[in-house]
This record gives C-alpha cells, sequence and structure tokens, in this order.
C-alpha cells in the first residue's frame, strides 16, 4: 500500500509536514510518494497531474493532501478510488477554484483543520464536513499546524492504521 502526498500552494513536495507524515507512514510498513507541483499554480491543472500519476499506479493507496494539496486530492478522488483521504486545513469553497462541490469515490475521509487557521476559513472544512459526515477534527493551530503536530501525527497514524486494517479485511473475506 501508498501513501501519495500533495502539497500547498507555497511549500514543496518534501516540506516539514509532508516528511514528518511519510516518516510515520513509512514506520507503519507504508510506501510513500509525494507529487511535485511547485511549477503549477493552478489548483485545477494540479488535480490533472495527479491524475496523470494516479492512472500509472498500480498498488491501492491513500491520498494525503494539505492546503491546496488537499483540494486537488479530494478533486482527484472524484475520478480515482482511493482508499482513504486525509486533508489537512484543505483550501475547500474557495473562490476562482473551478470546482465547488466535491463527490469523491470514497467515504474513508478524515479533516484536520486548526480553530486559528487565517488562510483558509474553518468554516469551510466545517461545511464539508457536515455535508459528508466526515470525520472533521477541528484542533488547536494555524494553517500550518506546526504548533499540533504530534496531535496531527497521532491521527494519521489511527487513519492510516485503520484504513489498513479496513483494506486487508475486505482482501482476506
Amino acid at each position: 500500500m501508498k501513501i501519495i502526498f500533495s502539497h500547498g500552494k507555497e511549500s514543496g513536495p518534501w516540506g516539514s509536514k509532508i516528511t514528518t507524515l511519510a516518516d510515520t507512514g513509512i514506520a507503519s510498513g507504508f510506501q510513500v510518494d509525494s507529487v511535485d507541483y511547485r511549477n503549477i499554480v493552478n489548483p485545477d491543472e494540479r488535480v490533472k497531474k495527479l491524475n496523470d500519476y494516479l492512472a500509472k499506479e498500480t498498488q491501492p493507496y491513500v491520498l494525503v493532501g494539505s492546503s491546496m494539496g488537499g483540494y486537488v486530492s479530494l478533486v482527484a478522488a472524484q475520478t480515482n478510488k482511493p482508499l482513504g483521504l486525509f486533508l489537512l486545513a484543505p483550501a475547500l469553497f474557495m473562490p476562482n477554484y473551478q470546482h465547488q462541490t466535491y463527490a469523491p469515490l470514497v467515504s474513508n475521509i478524515e479533516i484536520i483543520h486548526g480553530w486559528s487557521d487565517d488562510v483558509i476559513p474553518v468554516e469551510h472544512s466545517i461545511k464539508y464536513g457536515q455535508q459528508t459526515q466526515c470525520a472533521l477534527h477541528l484542533i488547536e493551530g494555524d494553517h500550518r499546524l506546526t504548533s499540533s503536530m504530534e496531535q496531527v501525527i497521532m491521527l494519521f497514524e489511527s487513519f492510516i492504521l485503520n484504513t489498513k486494517t479496513r483494506f486487508e479485511y475486505k482482501v482476506n473475506t
């Protein structure tokens, strides 16, 4: 199984948050990769790049996205079938983004959003959580969630282990 990361607008494929979560995934037995979007400003062009990447993927995977990468992962999940989505302060319902409704082909979705986020309004994650009844973790922290990384790691570890267990159960029954 694999974890595929999508970084935010002003980050890179191996920023500190992704590196930390990748280490957690590797320690749990997952392969990891992170798509590089640094030369792509338009979020929907990033979606196309992720869709092209996923078209070549041969193993089951989880999508993890932060900020604009959360939008990218969620939109890509409308035409792909990840085992789950783990979204950190996702850029949902943002003005000038092509997609304003989201219908992913997966129900295993968790969102983490900091109460003090001044980049992406926390209300956007609450709105999506209400629409989908997905797991929504509103925690202390700003957009980067740096001050709450221990909690983010704990939630991520629980998410990937539960996803792995569900997948193995489905395969073995």
